[in-house]
């Protein structure tokens, strides 16, 4: 197997990936981080053949695309290996139960599938059975189940490849995003079935993700398997594309000093958002708590200069939670103040449109590309916010160099949203929000597809703003970061009650 890749991806003449050294380390798990959007999963299609030469320009190894896919060693590694897609639903047959495209194939002769789904499933074996009799259309199974789903089939292959005497050179094993859908207890559990598959047998891996806090949970559970782990990092520069090494330190050293002095505390200042519990919100009783019991609600306070942090199970509610604050969602019994006006069911829009949109409060949505004018330029998202000095090239310049680290001029404040890419959305998705001067700033997943460096940032400038007197609510999955920054006491848990 060939580990070192140069390789060029462009469309009707249009640069997309260029990236000259691509490592895949041989007989480790290598894992791929950096921001999103910036080519981790279309370089991993590439490799593995699974770009249409029709619809991209590709070149690997200064070879054409159809010679790189027509070579003995391309087939092999798609026939010895398995991708696992970042959405499940692309790889799944929605006219076919999941228990027959479990069994396609040459994994159908592996026997070791049940085995597999109870270590998936956390020993349920009841559901991974139920399951297995679905057909997976759009909402049903959720896109965690398919991800196990799909996660089954490539331990299959792993199971079917350790029976052979010897590994076949040209084989690998793609995880793109594996865990995107999992908490971190499914999560762990995939892990550890990857480190049991692994200690096995050695086999070639490439591990795609977003999720540093992996490091802690491989160098906590599973540091005997940090020397067969090969970290890298992804990053975009003024010169293009580069593959790093990533010590493990940078982030654990790191996260080890937020914890030890992160915490914001003080004297209680002015109250800046009460909510009661109990509001009602799709036929679903809500109960916000410090506890986590859910049997007694409190009421969520946040302070100036003070942030707090919202925790639920996926779908619970945070989001809703959020629009429901900004007057984007209705929902019944609603009784809330900001910045001493009182809120409630019969509240007219226009009062959230006068009092508090961009004025007492501001949203970062998770999604960049839903929450911004994907046709607008870099220079225009910044047009028409209700800030008291209109924002000019050098405002704008100045407040995009506190998290981009590329140079800024003309032709960028000129580029459309929609050619930047997803880490770079993310960004701006957040100074945007960032520009305003408002008393509540509410971000929802604001870490979303950022490198380690951009997330270092993003902290300093919210710290930067709880010192200013904002106040933060924070929507999360990446739990290990936000504990490390807020105080227990500032940590509510939202339940359904009903």
């Amino acid at each position: 197997m060939q580990y070192d890749y140069k390789i060029h991806i462009s469309k009707n003449q249009r640069p997309i990936v260029a990236i000259d050294q691509f490592t895949i380390a041989p007989k480790k798990i290598t894992f791929l981080f950096g921001e999103s959007g910036i080519g981790k999963s279309l370089i991993s299609k590439a490799i593995y053949g699974l770009i249409d030469p029709n619809l991209l320009d590709v070149s690997i190894n200064d070879e054409t695309y159809p010679k790189y896919l027509a070579q003995k060693p391309t087939h092999s590694l798609q026939k010895n290996g398995f991708f696992v897609f970042q959405e499940p639903s692309s790889h799944l047959n929605p006219l076919a139960r999941l228990k027959t495209q479990l069994n396609e194939g040459s994994i159908a002769i592996v026997d070791s599938e049940q085995e597999i789904l109870q270590k998936l499933w956390d020993d349920n074996d009841a559901a991974a059975q139920k399951i297995l009799e679905v057909y997976p259309k759009p909402y049903r199974p959720s896109g965690g189940e398919k991800q196990r789903i799909l996660l089954a089939m490539a331990f299959k292959k792993i199971s079917l490849l350790q029976k052979k005497k010897s590994l076949p050179d040209e084989h690998l094993f793609v995880f793109d995003e594996p865990s995107g859908s999992l908490d971190d207890h499914l999560r762990n559990l995939f892990l550890q079935l990857l480190f049991e598959k692994f200690a096995q047998t050695r086999f070639n891996a490439l591990f795609i993700t977003h999720d540093y806090s992996i490091i802690s949970e491989i160098y906590q559970q599973h540091r005997e398997m940090a020397k067969h782990c090969a970290f890298k990092e992804l990053t975009l520069a003024d010169e293009g594309l580069r593959m790093r090494d990533f010590a493990p330190g940078e982030y654990l050293d790191w996260l080890k000093a937020e914890k030890s002095g992160a915490f914001i505390r003080g004297k209680r200042a002015k109250i800046v958002l009460s909510l009661k519990s109990g509001y009602e919100v799709f036929g679903k009783k809500m109960a916000i708590s410090h506890t986590g019991n859910g049997k007694s609600g409190d009421e969520l306070r946040i302070h100036a200069g003070k942030m707090v942090y919202v925790k639920a199970a996926s779908g619970v509610g945070k989001t809703t939670l959020a629009k429901i604050i900004m007057g984007l969602q209705r929902c019944q019994h609603l009784r809330m103040t900001l910045c001493g006006q009182e809120f409630n069911d019969a509240t007219p829009t226009l009062q959230w449109r006068r009092k508090v949109w961009g004025k007492t409060a501001g949203m970062v949505f998770q999604h960049a590309d839903e929450a911004l004018n994907l046709q607008a330029t870099v220079r225009e998202v910044f047009g028409g916010l209700p800030v008291a000095r209109k924002l000019d090239d050098p405002a704008i310049t100045k407040h995009l160099l506190t998290l981009f680290d590329i140079a800024i001029d003309d032709a960028f404040l000129s580029k459309k949203v929609a050619l930047l890419s997803g880490g770079q959305k993310q960004r701006l998705n957040l100074l945007r929000t960032l520009a305003l001067d408002t008393d509540l700033l509410i971000l929802d997943e604001p870490l979303n597809g950022l490198d380690l460096e951009s997330i270092q940032k993003v902290i300093g400038l919210l710290k930067k703003k709880l010192r200013n007197g904002a106040a933060i609510l924070m929507i999360s999955h990446n739990e290990e970061i936000i504990d490390s920054i807020v105080p227990p006491e500032n940590v509510y848990i939202l339940r359904m009650s009903r």
